[in-house]
């Protein structure tokens, strides 16, 4: 698997894939049982994990046996049901984070840290997807706008070229220190060598960024967002299309994942709108 699989997926997300597909041989091997699409249904459902780890190793098994060109089709399904069933709601959410405090802890990093986290913010990225960004990605760089291609990223390659969210262009604050800090990074390498992993356990011990996580970064640009629906500034369209969400959402409306990111508080419940028909009642 590993040869198929190298170039395909973020180095975490390869290393998680690796472990859990060896997981599979030895639970098949010992029961005599294929190495298929319907034998990893069967490995799911032994595991004994709650639904949500359950969504989890059946898309991974599912993406990993796809990348291969094996039958997926009933690792789909159950994925399908899993969600149905109320999988896909994270039982726990990171805290989102203010610009403020990640831009002053980011500042007090190497210049590598620093660009990937700024990108992260500036785009409402996951953070293994600004990390893994190398100087190739960047289509234009100067103190006034930064572009970049997401679709040259080990999971944009996976993803479909032809979306508006492949692109995403970076104006405003924080522009001109990306531009700068891009200057200094090595040609091809990714931004920073971090794994979403390694900077939870970084944070994890750090007194200034205790309570948040890696994830914290998109919920926080997320929900630094929201305002600007409520004042007429933003279309909800185009925080779906930033955040990559857009297939999900329908028009003038956010989608089910960037509702989950922004999670349930004022500004939330102001920019879905339902003051603009109430007040008729």
């Amino acid at each position: 698997m590993s040869a198929v699989v190298a170039d395909m997926w973020a180095r975490s997300t390869t290393q998680e894939r690796r472990s859990l597909w060896r997981r599979l041989q030895a639970w098949t091997t010992e029961r005599g049982l294929g190495m298929n699409a319907d034998s990893a249904c069967l490995f799911v459902a032994a595991t004994g994990v709650r639904p949500q780890g359950q969504l989890a190793y059946t898309k991974a098994l599912s993406a990993s046996f796809g990348a291969m060109g094996f039958e997926n089709h009933p690792l789909r399904v159950l994925a399908k049901a899993l969600r149905g069933g109320g999988a896909a709601i994270p039982e726990n959410q990171a805290t989102p984070i203010e610009r403020r405090k990640l831009v002053s802890w980011a500042r007090q990093q190497q210049s590598s840290v620093r660009l990937a986290v700024l990108v992260a913010w500036k785009t409402a990225s996951r953070w293994a997807e600004a990390a893994n960004l190398s100087s190739v990605q960047f289509l234009l760089v100067t103190q006034k706008e930064v572009i970049v291609d997401w679709f040259q990223t080990p999971k944009g390659r996976t993803q479909d070229p032809f979306k508006a969210s492949r692109f995403a262009v970076i104006q405003g604050p924080l522009t001109a220190e990306i531009a700068v800090l891009y200057a200094k990074c090595a040609p091809f390498a990714p931004l920073s060598a971090l794994t979403t992993s390694a900077l939870d356990a970084l944070w994890g011990q750090s007194t200034q960024m205790q309570g948040y996580t890696a994830h914290s970064i998109k919920r926080g640009a997320v929900k630094h967002l929201l305002p600007l629906l409520t004042s007429g500034k933003l279309s909800p369209h185009l925080i779906d299309r930033l955040t990559k969400h857009e297939e999900e959402g329908g028009p003038g409306t956010l989608s089910r994942t960037t509702l989950r990111y922004a999670g349930g508080d004022v500004d939330l419940a102001r920019a879905l709108e339902t003051g603009k028909v109430t007040k008729h009642l």
